[in-house]
């Protein structure tokens, strides 16, 4: 029997299938919007979902820590968090990404799908987050 155990495992070991989440949602959170497999996309959701609660919940020390350790020790990421993200969801008590199909993959016939965070910002697509806006608009053009 199954019970309890509702985590997809993706045909991939536990390290492995970890490593490849966190690598997501730092490409979620950077970008704000990926494309990737159904099943990928639903197995990141609540893993990022995660993340934005305790950036929101506890802009301290504490925080900074707890998702620098989750998170491959990315600052950039973790200052996304904590400053853009913590103040855009702060009146929203949950469902900060949304999953939408988008076909399938020609190759192996998988179902393809976007995850993208609610109310993101357009610009976020393809640039790197940093705090100096100049440096983002160069990073985009090269």
């Amino acid at each position: 029997m199954k019970h309890r155990i509702k985590k997809r495992k993706l045909s991939r070991r536990t390290e492995h299938r970890l490593s490849m989440l966190k690598n997501l949602s730092i490409s979620l959170i950077n970008h704000e919007q990926i494309e990737t497999t159904l099943p990928k996309a639903k197995e990141l959701r609540p893993y990022v979902e995660k993340f934005i609660t305790i950036a929101k919940n506890s802009n301290t020390l504490h925080g900074r820590k707890l998702l620098l350790s989750r998170l491959h020790s990315n600052k950039l990421v973790v200052d996304k968090l904590l400053s853009v993200l913590a103040s855009r969801y702060q009146d929203r008590k949950g469902g900060y990404s949304r999953i939408m199909k988008c076909g399938i993959r020609k190759g192996d016939c998988a179902s393809m799908a976007v995850i993208e965070l609610v109310d993101r910002d357009i610009t976020a697509k393809g640039g790197i987050y940093s705090k100096n806006k100049e440096r983002n608009k160069v990073a985009t053009k090269n």
